[in-house]
């Protein structure tokens, strides 16, 4: 498969990363891929940026050479009605942004609070990808989920840092393929994501193809081998 693109990954702006800006579009272009997306935690994670840093990234060249990039933020929903911690005048600012459940900003709750939360933060017209949705911490009900991706054209992620050994998320192997399932049956796209937080892993996906291939997921429902695809999912409207 084709795979060409990231779109969630943190510098040294976040706090708890350790590669700058540059050092992860150069390895976005040695790893030959077409774009990449800079996801910085939005404000109510500890450690991270002032809600003015998403405010001025019209300085930024978003075509530095052979690659296009994309800035973003992930932020944080705060509440199981899916209050997130970013104004709507700072999310206008971003190129799109992708919405998740943290635990130092929400405790996780029952499957229908976290499905709740995910559902509402769905709704959101700014909110284009769901963080690693199948953290185990926050059971959901994928069936629910799956179909409010499709009514409200956004993307589902396979994290790879979830499926990582270190990876201190419990249960997202299984829990993906509990997803996959519902997304093949109801030709939901996703987007496979590095999560990467130093320059080495900037387009690091080998976890999640094991677990494309255990689940045989069609290729045409993953939407990185083409940038065409998720700007066009993007830019749809919401259902």
């Amino acid at each position: 498969m084709k795979d060409i693109l990231d779109m969630h990954m943190h510098t040294i702006v976040s706090g708890h990363a350790y590669s700058t800006l540059s050092e992860m579009i150069a390895a976005g272009k040695s790893g030959k891929l077409h774009l990449i997306g800079v996801t910085e935690h939005a404000p109510a994670l500890p450690g991270t940026c002032h809600d003015m840093y998403f405010h001025n990234f019209k300085v930024i060249d978003r075509h530095p050479g052979n690659i296009e990039l994309m800035m973003g933020a992930e932020v944080n929903i705060m509440d199981y009605n899916g209050v997130l911690d970013m104004p709507e005048n700072t999310l206008k600012k971003l190129d799109y942004a992708i919405a998740s459940l943290h635990d130092q900003c929400i405790a996780p709750g029952s499957e229908r609070e976290n499905t709740t939360a995910l559902i509402k933060a769905m709704e959101n017209p700014y909110i284009k990808i769901i963080g690693h949705p199948d953290n185990g911490a926050y059971p959901v009900d994928f069936e629910a989920v799956v179909k409010a991706a499709r009514q409200y054209n956004v993307l589902l992620e396979l994290n790879n840092s979830s499926y990582a050994p270190q990876s201190g998320r419990i249960k997202s192997r299984e829990n993906a393929l509990l997803m996959l399932a519902w997304c093949k049956k109801c030709r939901v796209s996703v987007i496979l994501d590095s999560d990467a937080h130093i320059d080495a892993d900037v387009g690091n996906h080998k976890y999640i193809y094991d677990i494309l291939e255990q689940a045989d997921f069609p290729e045409e429902l993953v939407v990185n081998t083409s940038v065409d695809k998720v700007k066009h999912i993007f830019s749809l409207v919401r259902g």
